[in-house]
Formats: structure tokens, C-alpha cells, sequence
């Protein structure tokens, strides 16, 4: 009698575990990117999780905050005649090809490129020496500095 009472309750945990964990993969309706509207072929797969964090931004529950954190620092000039034609080419060029957002800044007399939004040094160093790896010809110019970074509250 024991062990059929307690196999109820294991059989009713694991079958509320079960219904929780499928909720939780259930498709929410996030509305499409205009960006993507005219690319009618491209269809965006993500992780429902990531949906729930869009979600929660687009109703007002969560939102965008600044911190104190890191960048890695791409690209800094102060030659007024190209900088920042130079800074807005690159930046256009890496948000074809890096995973992290792409932040161009101007702090007179430098216009900067800047990757990422990154909380600790060690995770800037390792994005730092993911970056030099794919573009090693932008070895010099590339430093992680401290700045104030967008983050979900």
C-alpha cells in the first residue's frame, strides 16, 4: 500500500513536470521584424526562452538597463575626414559576421567601434581572442575597455 501511494505522488510529480516543461517549449507569438519583411523566405528559429525574454520586453514587464561592464574595442580615429566613414563601413561590415551588437560612438575628437555587452573582463578577454582569431589583421587596434553596457532587467 506504501509503494502504490508513493508511485502516486512520483506519477503526479513527473506528470506535472512534464505538462510544466511542454508549456515552456509552446510557440508564443512574437511579431516578425519589419527588417525581415522584405525577406519573405527567411523564417527566425529561436529557443523559447529567448521569445519569453522578447515577450517580456515588448509588454513592459522587462527592459533595457545600463550597467557598468565591457566592450571589445574594434576600431578608434580621430582623422575627421575619415573617421567616421571608416567607423560606419566597419560597423556595417560586423554586423554581418559577429554574434555580439555592434556599437559605433564618438567621443570627440574619436569616433570608436565597439562589440558586445559583456559583464566581466574574463568575458570580453574571451570574445577578444575569439575576434583576433576570425580577423588577426585587426590585432593592434583591438582592446577591451570598460563601459556601460545594455542589459535585461
Amino acid at each position: 500500500m506504501k509503494h502504490i501511494k508513493l508511485f502516486s505522488i512520483l506519477f503526479v510529480v513527473l506528470a506535472a513536470m512534464q505538462i510544466r516543461a511542454d508549456e515552456s517549449n509552446m510557440p508564443i507569438a512574437v511579431p516578425r521584424p519589419n527588417l525581415l519583411d522584405s525577406m519573405p523566405n527567411v523564417e527566425v528559429v529561436q529557443d523559447s526562452t529567448v521569445a519569453l525574454l522578447l515577450q517580456g520586453v515588448m509588454d513592459g514587464r522587462r527592459e533595457w538597463i545600463e550597467i557598468d561592464g565591457y566592450r571589445v574595442q574594434v576600431y578608434s580615429s580621430n582623422q575627421q575626414q575619415y573617421a567616421k566613414s571608416e567607423a560606419l563601413e566597419l560597423e556595417t561590415k560586423l554586423k554581418e559576421v559577429v554574434s555580439h551588437t555592434v556599437y559605433v560612438q564618438y567621443a570627440s575628437p574619436f569616433w570608436k567601434v565597439r562589440i558586445g555587452d559583456f559583464r566581466t573582463a574574463d568575458e570580453a578577454k574571451e570574445y577578444k581572442k575569439l575576434f583576433v582569431q576570425q580577423f588577426p589583421n585587426m590585432v593592434g587596434e583591438t582592446y577591451i575597455v570598460r563601459d556601460k553596457i545594455q542589459v535585461l532587467q
